[in-house]
């Protein structure tokens, strides 16, 4: 019998000045970035949250806490890449991603596949196991009123 985990994970930032905006592993050309003592990718934090509860290894702050200063402004990449790895050190493997940004801008839909692809290789998994979707939320919100992002994972996990 096969042993699967389900994990969620969210994450949110708000949009500053004089920062690079990184979703996904990409970079997104848009006039804000967003504020986090890493590169604040907010889709790779709520994947690593997910991935993370889903093997009981408590959250990202937990595992990358932003108190230290290994962690300031990196690459979230290495944070999936070091998620995936405590993934295996466990036993695990990833099933399946499901994702969601909620973002009132930029728009996010020509930037998806590279988000895939790019998170896909991270992690050493085929590209069609990892979905992304973006929706605005109607202009309600601070997400509506382009103050910020939010990110939604589910994740479902085997015992390798």
């Amino acid at each position: 019998m096969t042993m699967i985990r389900v994990g969620f994970g969210i994450d949110v930032h708000k949009f500053v000045e004089n920062r690079d905006l990184w979703i996904g592993g990409v970079k997104i050309p848009y006039e804000f970035g967003l504020a986090g003592h890493s590169d604040a990718d907010v889709l790779i934090h709520a994947i690593c949250d997910a991935l993370l509860g889903a093997a009981n290894l408590r959250d990202i702050g937990y595992q990358f806490p932003d108190t230290s200063a290994e962690f300031l402004n990196i690459d979230s990449k290495i944070l999936l890449r070091r998620t995936g790895d405590l993934l295996k050190e466990k036993g695990y493997r990833i099933g399946n991603i499901d994702s969601t940004v909620a973002a009132q801008a930029p728009k996010l839909n020509s930037h998806i596949p590279a988000m895939q692809e790019t998170m896909a290789a991270v992690l050493g998994i085929d590209p069609d196991c990892l979905s992304i979707k973006a929706t605005t939320t109607e202009k309600l919100g601070f997400e509506g009123r382009k103050e910020g992002i939010t990110a939604y994972a589910t994740v479902l996990i085997e015992k390798a």
